[in-house]
This record gives structure tokens, C-alpha cells and sequence, in this order.
């Protein structure tokens, strides 16, 4: 009898924990266009799409895609790696909405990377949100991915949104391509660095393509109440935007709004560099700056573009605003 009890007792705490082990998340995942998301979401048995797959990851782990396919808008909300590694085209097909929204609000220091995407907000008409927003984490690393065709309407239609608002926000976009996205004669652009509060920002875009947008980078403190914000761009072009191609935008705040531009081409933009606001501070370096069709460098109510030496800059308009303060030789 005592026998029997025994075996009663492992047999039922056996079957109370079956369901929890099967619940159990993997620290590597992976999708497949023809997987099913009731899968496991194993190699033998991937899943269909991001959203069926992240749950079934574990926080810090990696979600994998073993074969082209369109996996779905998703919405991250803990550490993560979102890859395709090579095996053709893993994308992100969207309308009317946000291709990956990172919102890590329960993990001040999530950490989420997007490797090889391609995320696309479809053809005209579609009005897709924006490719990327982030709105709280400690890090956002966007690499060798292509973010196109966001054209939403204000407050949206931008590649790559960040908008952090407390704590220490890190972006890194390199080896990446951010084209076409804003719509025709509004609002919209490439990379739109928004923040309010009072958080640090720290932004390095590197070996980067940001053209053909309604604008290639915009760093606006206007919302802020404190913080930072330093920017690093290299390496880089900032082409063929509608609007200007670097724009440093501060309001009244004692917010300092700093770019650093070093090796980069800024060409065929209405506006090459626009710094406007008391701490908006451009530094530009080894670069390249031609065919503004309005105006190579603005520099207004106090702004400051200042360079750094070794530049080229030519076929350019005059810089204008009555405080436009240019220091250095270009």
C-alpha cells in the first residue's frame, strides 16, 4: 500500500507539471512561411509569424527565419532578436499600421535588435504608420535592414520613429537602408528622433542610406523638459529628401541638441543642414554637401553648424537667418 501511495504521488505531480514544462519558453526560435503559429515554434516545427513565435521565446532570446516569407506586424515588449539570416527576403508587410513597435515599458533595460529585415509599408495609398517605433527600453539596434513606403499621416509615416521619455535610450541604425517614406508634400521622413521628458538620448547611424524621404534625420527637443540628446552620423548619405537632410530642432528648454556628421553626403535636399534653436549644435567633418536647392546650411534662432574641416561643399545657396554662425573652413 505504501507502494501504491508513492506511485499515486509522482503520477499526479507528474501531471501538474506537464502543462507547465510544455508552457516553457526557448531562448531561440524559429518561423517559416509555411509553418503554423500552434507549433512549438522549433526548427522541425517552426511558426508562421512574430507575433505567434514571441511568446513562445524567452526574454533576451532570438526569433530565426529559415525561409522568405511575410511574418507579420509585431509588437515587442521585452528583450528580443528579430533576425533573417540570409535565406531571402523575411519580411514585414503592413497597412495602415506600425510595422514593429518596441515598447518595453515593465524593462527599463530591454535591449531589441532587428537584423535583415525588410520591412515595407506597401503601395501607395496604404498609409502604414511607421516602420519602427520605438516608445520605451534602454536599446534599439536596427542593422542591415530596409525600411520603406511608411506615408501615414502626422503624427506617423516615418521609417524609423524614436520616442523614449525617461532613462537612457540608445539607437543604433548601420548598414541599413530608409527610403520612401512620408508622404508627397507632407509631413513624414526617414529617422525621427522625438523624445519628451527627460530622458538621455545617444544616436549612432552608421552606413546608412537615409534618401528619398520627407526627410533624412530629424533630432527634435522641442518636447523635452530635460536630458540630452548626442547624435552621431557616418559614413552615411542623406540624399534626395524633401525637406532638409539633417535637421537639429530645439525649443525653449536648456536641452542640448547636438549632431556630429563625419564622412557623410548630403546632396540633392532643399536644405543640406538646418540647425534652429539656441542648443542645436551641428558638427560636420570629412563630408560632402552639394545641390541644396534652397539652402546648404540654415542656422537660425541661434543654432549653430560649425565645421570640423575637410569637407566639400559646393552648388549651394548661401546659408540663411540672421544668426546663422558658421565656424571653421568646409
Amino acid at each position: 500500500m505504501k507502494f501504491l501511495g508513492i506511485a499515486f504521488a509522482l503520477a499526479c505531480t507528474a501531471l501538474f507539471l506537464a502543462p507547465h514544462a510544455a508552457q516553457a519558453q526557448a531562448t531561440r526560435t524559429w518561423i517559416s512561411g509555411v509553418g503554423d503559429d500552434v507549433n512549438p515554434c522549433s526548427r522541425t516545427a517552426p511558426c508562421k509569424t512574430f507575433p505567434g513565435a514571441i511568446s513562445k521565446t524567452a526574454a533576451g532570446g532570438e526569433i530565426d527565419t529559415l525561409d522568405p516569407g511575410g511574418f507579420g506586424a509585431v509588437t515587442v515588449t521585452k528583450a528580443i532578436t528579430l533576425a533573417d539570416e540570409g535565406v531571402g527576403e523575411g519580411g514585414i508587410l503592413v497597412a495602415g499600421t506600425n510595422g514593429i513597435t518596441v515598447n518595453c515599458s515593465t524593462d527599463p533595460n530591454c535591449v531589441v535588435i532587428l537584423r535583415g529585415l525588410q520591412i515595407d509599408g506597401g503601395p501607395v495609398g496604404s498609409n502604414s504608420l511607421n516602420g519602427v517605433r520605438f516608445v520605451a527600453g534602454r536599446t534599439l539596434i536596427i542593422d542591415n535592414c530596409t525600411i520603406r513606403n511608411f506615408t501615414g499621416g502626422a503624427p506617423n509615416g516615418y521609417g524609423v520613429q524614436f520616442n523614449p521619455s525617461s532613462g537612457t535610450a540608445n539607437l543604433l541604425i548601420r548598414n541599413s537602408s530608409i527610403v520612401t517614406n512620408g508622404p508627397l508634400g507632407g509631413t513624414g521622413g526617414g529617422i525621427f528622433v522625438l523624445p519628451s521628458g527627460n530622458p538621455t538620448v545617444n544616436v549612432t547611424i552608421n552606413n546608412t542610406q537615409s534618401s528619398n524621404n520627407g526627410f533624412g534625420l530629424r533630432v527634435d527637443t522641442t518636447g523635452m523638459s530635460g536630458g540630452s540628446v548626442n547624435t552621431t552620423v557616418a559614413d552615411s548619405e542623406m540624399n534626395s529628401n524633401q525637406n532638409a537632410g539633417i535637421a537639429a530642432v530645439t525649443g525653449a528648454s536648456n536641452v542640448a541638441n547636438t549632431i556630429t556628421i563625419q564622412r557623410t553626403t548630403i546632396a540633392h535636399n532643399p536644405i543640406g543642414l538646418n540647425a534652429n534653436g539656441s542648443m542645436a549644435v551641428q558638427h560636420i567633418g570629412g563630408s560632402i554637401l552639394f545641390d541644396s536647392s534652397t539652402t546648404g546650411v540654415k542656422a537660425v534662432t541661434g543654432g549653430t553648424v560649425d565645421s570640423t574641416g575637410g569637407n566639400a561643399f559646393f552648388n549651394n545657396p548661401t546659408g540663411s537667418g540672421p544668426t546663422l554662425t558658421i565656424v571653421g573652413p568646409f
